[in-house]
């Protein structure tokens, strides 16, 4: 039994896994929050187009270019 648990402590494969977990998990997280900022700022940017295309007014020339 105390051999058993020498060899527990000294095994790392455990820690390893928890370390590629953890650091997944950061790497995901920072994908979430970075697709929310580039989703909310391109929604934003589209409504200001829309409102600048809105307020465009097209006026016919008057003058007569077929002479």
């Amino acid at each position: 039994m105390m051999n058993f648990i020498k060899n527990f402590r000294k095994d790392e494969d455990g820690a390893v896994t928890v370390d590629w977990v953890v650091l997944t998990a950061a790497i995901v997280g920072l994908a979430v929050v970075a697709f929310n900022t580039i989703g909310t700022n391109t929604e934003t940017l589209t409504g200001e187009i829309a409102d600048a295309i809105g307020e465009v007014s097209v006026t016919e020339d008057s003058t007569d270019n077929d002479t």
